[in-house]
């Protein structure tokens, strides 16, 4: 199911106020899912390269997001370098819930309840758009590359292995 109205959650309202232009597109979410991205994919007919998943980290001294395809994995090295600290490691997750006001699975990169230091995958740059999580588990946003590194305040590196 696709619907192109604002589900109300912090990342379409945080899109709506900016202006952006941007999709929600919502599904049925089963929570007995492998991968919550793939099964987003699978279930909006979408290319799995242009699902992205929000990971949240602790460089040490706080907590930064990492946005990568949901076909691959983090490279906890690659982001330590290009947030330019030593070494990064998962957050637990309920540090994650607890920083940007949402349930992991679920976690937007957008609209988080604190700005934190965010780099999104460079191959995102491949694709006139992208999806991500719309704040809550069965709901995701489409919108540009360009956009959501605007709207985050993000940078683009190489942060994905597959």
């Amino acid at each position: 199911m696709r619907i192109n109205r604002s589900s109300g959650t912090p990342a379409t309202v945080a899109l709506e106020h900016a202006g952006v232009a941007h999709t929600v597109h919502a599904y049925e979410h089963n929570p007995r899912a492998e991968s919550f991205g793939l099964e987003a994919a699978a279930a909006l007919d979408v290319d799995p390269h242009r699902v992205f998943k929000t990971l949240l980290v602790d460089t040490g001294d706080g907590l930064a997001v990492g946005v990568v395809p949901v076909t691959g994995s983090l490279d906890v090295k690659a982001l330590a370098l290009a947030l330019g600290v030593k070494k990064v490691a998962m957050a637990a997750p309920a540090s994650a819930e607890r920083s940007s006001g949402m349930v992991v699975g679920g976690i937007s990169p957008i609209g988080q309840k604190r700005p934190l230091p965010t780099v999104l995958d460079s191959t995102m740059q491949q694709h006139g758009t992208v999806l991500v999580s719309g704040g809550r588990r069965g709901l995701d946003v489409e919108l540009s590359p360009c956009d959501l590194a605007h709207l985050t305040n993000a940078t683009f590196a190489q942060i994905s292995r597959p």
